[in-house]
């Protein structure tokens, strides 16, 4: 589902909905959605000058940020509009009723075709990583989601997850502990970097029942990025 807008820019790319209340952004994964201590510009205030410059508004901007991805990852996020559409949207991530499909790419085959994993993840803030057990330890959250394999290179593998919880890095460490760290993601254990940093972990498609309009709304969008391995896999049936 994506709505035309009239203003010629990289935005055109970038945002795949839109109505009055909330914007839906495919984002790079070199962006920041929030502001942070690196200073950089963030999504969020991206967002703010493309709408004031796109419908001429002389006045201040409201953006709300619902949710978050890692700087590294890149995909869909919902930012909101107006106040009434963040403490809307606010309270379905609350009750997860969101549905979140992400596209990662992985170098090791996982054992199984499809599987649900249930981890106990522990966060360490020292280090910014959390790390996944496969039984429940002390201050450790219950992290749950499924993976498919749905399609193979020479050389890697195209996973679609359906999230289920939204602990800290879960894919990452979740993905890590059965031996199938995300391309590019060293801090879990993937043996290189890519160029640039980012890593192949992808906010695909976002399900939900939009709390204002009453509508059932549906939007995908695939990395927007020139990487090899993303186009090779660009046509596999996600």
């Amino acid at each position: 589902m994506t709505q035309e807008i009239n203003t010629k820019s990289i935005w055109e790319e970038q945002v795949v909905y839109e109505d009055n209340h909330i914007i839906i952004i495919n984002k790079l994964p070199s962006e920041i959605v929030q502001g942070d201590k690196t200073g950089d510009l963030p999504l969020s205030e991206k967002v703010k000058n493309f709408i004031k410059e796109r419908d001429l508004k002389p006045g201040n901007v409201f953006c709300g940020v619902i949710h978050r991805l890692d700087r590294p990852v890149s995909g869909l996020v919902i930012f909101a509009k107006t106040s009434k559409a963040l403490s809307r949207f606010n309270e379905l991530f609350r009750e997860k009723t969101i549905g979140k499909t992400y596209l990662t790419v992985v170098k090791n085959k996982p054992a199984k075709q499809s599987d649900k994993l249930i981890h106990y993840i522990l966060k360490n803030e020292k280090s910014n990583t959390s790390k996944a057990f496969n039984k429940e330890v002390s201050h450790s959250l219950r992290a749950e989601l499924d993976y498919e394999l749905i399609a193979s290179s020479d050389n890697y593998h195209l996973l679609k997850i359906n999230l289920h919880t939204g602990r800290h890095h879960q894919i990452r460490c979740q993905l890590a502990a059965i031996g199938c760290p995300i391309k590019g993601d060293v801090k879990y254990g993937f043996n290189r970097t890519n160029v640039g940093g980012f890593i192949h972990l992808h906010s695909y498609r976002i399900d939900f029942k939009h709390p204002i309009k009453q509508e059932d709304i549906t939007v995908t969008g695939f990395p927007l990025s020139n990487d090899s391995v993303w186009k090779f896999f660009q046509d596999s049936k996600i």
